[in-house]
């Protein structure tokens, strides 16, 4: 047997420190690394044998048998794929960074183009998966030999990490390749049957071929010893061997999709709707995408990655994969299995990469469909599901109105309000636009912080008067997102809240000059109470929207109304510091009297905080306004 020493064809010690500090984020990955390595090397086998089915020599069942001494202080991952000559261990585990699959699926290329889909499948597109397992080991010892060669003309491969390594010809009846890891004294729960499987069935669950360990069973004590685990001689498959959103649909019932759902969401409840699709062009990739039935306790935590798990080739790479999913679709759950992105790739990848970009806007687009689906369907089930996601997400959806500038148009169609015809959230703009009078040409919605405010709201009585339908929108979000919206497929929002009430052609002329006259008439009024006022409103006019009220309160076209104020007040944000405009009924009793009243300051005061009050605010002195009001009663 023929031994040399040879030196790593790179700044070995610079890039093993890379490799074990810098490209893995947690230790237990090397497992993941050496088992897909294991895998591709039965896939390469596979290739091969088709046109040489000698290479299968004794041994047609393909498996990666995972193994463990603690004695040793050993970890083995062996394989029965294609095995590697002592010129391929040298090539391949010498030089870091060079792919002996990406190698060996270019020689394939020119040979078999026919496959190369079959060919994405290969797992292992860079070197230096390999080097991973030095994480974890202070040496690894690699036996191998190639399918096709004789028994002597095996290889060991031996190196401690630093700047050279052995190679050595053995004997090695068996093809495929063994890696042991010497396991550092830091790493030695590593060799632990419980600990291994658990790695296994966390990121090599859906590897295509079985991945078999020792059996173990447990064994009392004697003699006052401590039992234990103990190989019983046997070995059990440790993985599924089969990756759901690898079958065809057609294979896959309703409840296997329901039960892998529950394993990745860990919830007990079924999902509400799912979608499974291969996508092919640019970017290949699979996409299996839920739709939870219950919101999450922290939904409206912006910071909680999505629940998007990524796999490329049947390899989990990692859990919320937030660049996979928009922040306003944080609720989805799912899987992307990507033919096209490297094993190594990290978050800081994700967020430049072409190819996530591309597979997000397919996310996106597959979840938006879903739910429209859900939202336009003829089945009345199917309509109810749509109600109840809704009611869970729906003020969450709000988000990509601002978010997602693409989608605007279809996350639009998908909103649902209360409205003055309907107490729950299931008017669509839609609906209201057909709903809607002749003569009339704006959508009219209000914002409030309950469903009972919105209705007892000041503002909507000149719209009941006339029968005009009002959306009621009660969700915090709502009026920053309506901020991106200025209309309706043509036709435009407008606030009942905000500037000037214009009914255009809904409103007769004899309306519009009563009110002009009642202005006029009522002009000094007007001016003694901006006078009296002028710390609280940024202007008093006479109303053409209020019938039974004295009074209420309204901002300027483009301002900030006066309940968003008070949120992000409560938020602790900055609000800007902006009055609102007072408009007085000059039909109302208690506006009559302020004319000739003794007590026009107070009544002035009254009249502006109750309008705040109505709106759902409070004065800025509660003590103040009681003291007035107590002082009129009891004058």
């Amino acid at each position: 047997m023929s031994k040399q020493t040879l030196s790593f064809q790179a700044e070995v010690a610079q890039l093993l420190h890379l490799v074990t500090h810098s490209l893995y984020s947690n230790k237990e990955i090397f497992l993941r690394e050496l088992i897909s390595n294991a895998s591709d090397a039965c896939d390469k086998l596979r290739f091969e044998a088709l046109a040489n089915g000698a290479l299968w020599e004794d041994s047609p069942t393909l498996e990666v048998r995972v193994s463990f001494d603690k004695d040793a202080k050993t970890l083995t991952i062996a394989d029965n794929g294609i095995g590697m000559s002592e010129q391929e261990a040298i090539d391949n585990l010498g030089t870091i960074a060079k792919s002996g699959t990406r190698d060996f699926m270019s020689k394939l290329e020119a040979s078999q183009k026919a496959d190369a889909k079959e060919q994405g499948s290969l797992i292992g597109q860079f070197g230096v998966g390999f080097y991973s397992g030095f994480i974890v080991a202070d040496k690894i010892t690699v036996e191998s030999r190639r399918a096709g060669l004789k028994a002597d003309e095996g290889v060991r491969w031996i190196s401690g990490g630093t700047g050279d390594f052995e190679v050595e010809s053995i004997t090695r009846e068996t093809r495929g390749t063994s890696i042991t890891l010497h396991l550092r004294d830091d790493a030695l729960d590593y060799a632990n049957g419980w600990r291994i499987k658990s790695i296994i069935n966390k990121y090599s669950d859906h590897i295509s071929l079985p991945i078999v360990m020792p059996k173990e069973e447990w064994k009392d004590g004697e003699d006052g010893k401590d039992g234990g685990m103990v190989a019983t001689g046997e070995w059990e498959t440790v993985n599924k061997a089969s990756a759901l959103w690898t079958r065809a649909k057609k294979d896959i019932t309703a409840e296997e999709y329901t039960e892998f759902y529950k394993q990745i969401a860990h919830d007990s409840e079924a999902p509400l709707a799912w979608s499974h699709n291969r996508v092919e062009g640019a970017t290949e990739y699979t996409q299996l995408l839920y739709i939870p039935t219950k919101a999450p306790h922290d939904l409206w935590n912006r910071d909680k990655k999505a629940g998007i798990k990524l796999y490329v080739k049947r390899v989990f790479i990692m859990d919320e994969a937030e660049a996979l999913m928009p922040a306003y679709l944080r609720f989805v759950k799912g899987v992307v299995d990507s033919a096209d992105l490297p094993l190594n790739v990290s978050r800081e990848l994700l967020q430049e990469s072409r190819d996530v970009k591309s597979i997000r806007e397919g996310n996106t687009r597959r979840v938006l469909t879903m739910l429209d689906d859900l939202a336009t369907s003829g089945d009345e089930a199917e309509k109810a599901k749509y109600a109840s996601f809704y009611g869970e997400f729906g003020a969450v959806l709000k988000e990509g109105l601002g978010e997602d500038f693409g989608n605007r148009e279809k996350l639009s169609k998908l909103l649902r309000f209360a409205s003055t015809t309907s107490d729950t959230a299931s008017v669509s703009f839609a609906d209201y636009k057909a709903r809607m009078k002749e003569g009339q040409d704006a959508i009219y919605y209000i914002t409030a912080d309950t469903l009972a405010a919105a209705k007892s709201s000041p503002q909507l009585e000149l719209f009941k008067k006339k029968g005009i339908e009002v959306l009621l929108m009660t969700d915090r979000v709502d009026e920053w997102a309506l901020g991106f919206m200025q209309d309706f497929d043509g036709t435009p929002l407008q606030s009942v809240a905000k500037g000037a009430v214009d009914l255009g052609k809904l409103q007769d002329e004899t309306e519009k000059k009563a009110a002009e006259e009642a202005a006029e008439s009522f002009k000094p009024t007007l001016e003694r109470l901006k006078t009296t006022l002028k710390d609280k409103a940024e202007d008093v006019r006479v109303t053409t929207r209020l019938v039974d009220s004295a009074a209420c309160l309204v901002v300027q076209d483009h301002g900030m109304s006066t309940q968003l104020a008070r949120m992000l007040k409560q938020a602790g944000q900055q609000a800007p510091d902006t009055k609102p405009i007072l408009e007085v009924n000059a039909d109302h009793p208690l506006v009559k009297k302020l004319v000739d009243s003794a007590h026009f300051d107070d009544l002035a005061h009254i009249l502006f905080d109750q309008a705040l009050l109505a709106e759902g605010g409070l004065p800025d002195d509660p003590a103040a306004y009681v003291k007035r009001v107590n002082a009129l009663i009891s004058a």
